[in-house]
């Protein structure tokens, strides 16, 4: 399905509302964005969820300038990660970052998470990675981003929090939420003598399943 810019702006202010109201995210330490056909829209820096609109999330060219922005507000600090992203996987069309606790927690502690649950297979792998440590907003944390999410859907982010990605927005958000989730339940499972890990094909017998699993588009219905 096709968004209008227009469409596309209020989802981004209604997800970030969303993410810190449900404890997904706390404060304005995560970020959104979306792919509008040549462009990024992303969430300003710095703005409180509560007063943003969706005239002040920021635009930024994909393969145009690097770094040029159009909007009343600067774009997040992150926007490297998230535009380098965009530019090296097509087949993203929305990004989520948060830094929600359990995720932050492993990514404190410098843990990638082990294939523990079968929703592993969403992620593309028999693991979640968690990237090498580099200074918020620059381009050593994009490098480190986007090697943690070769042919991943999400990563965690040393000592920082974690990235989920989607083919449009309400998918980036859904596997946010699965990644949290499976944050909680390895670290859980950890203070309890650990995991009880899957094999590689256990994984791929559920990524043959999940063609009518999960989030799924909405389409016509046949006659």
């Amino acid at each position: 399905m096709t968004h209008s810019e227009t469409d596309l702006r209020k989802a981004i202010v209604e997800k970030a509302r969303w993410m810190n109201a449900s404890g997904l995210n706390q404060g304005t330490s995560g970020n959104i964005s979306a792919r509008h056909e040549d462009r990024m829209l992303i969430t300003p820096s710095a703005t409180a969820y509560e007063a943003m609109t969706p005239d002040m999330v920021a635009s930024m060219p994909i393969d145009g300038e690097y770094g040029s922005w159009e909007g009343p507000l600067k774009p997040s600090t992150e926007w490297r990660f998230h535009l380098d992203i965009m530019k090296g996987r097509p087949d993203v069309g929305g990004i989520v970052h948060t830094h929600s606790t359990y995720a932050t927690v492993l990514a404190i502690a410098g843990k990638s998470i082990p294939a523990c649950h079968y929703m592993m297979a969403a992620f593309g792998g028999m693991d979640i990675r968690c990237s090498d440590y580099a200074t918020f907003g620059t381009k050593e944390l994009s490098t480190a981003a986007l090697k943690a999410l070769e042919d991943r859907t999400g990563c965690l982010l040393a000592n920082h929090g974690m990235i989920a990605t989607g083919a449009n927005l309400d998918k980036a958000m859904w596997l946010a939420v699965e990644l949290e989730t499976i944050a909680k339940q390895y670290y859980m499972s950890l203070l309890i003598g650990g995991p009880n890990l899957l094999s590689e094909g256990e994984i791929a017998d559920t990524v043959k399943s999940f063609g009518s699993y999960g989030l799924q588009d909405h389409k016509d219905k046949a006659a």
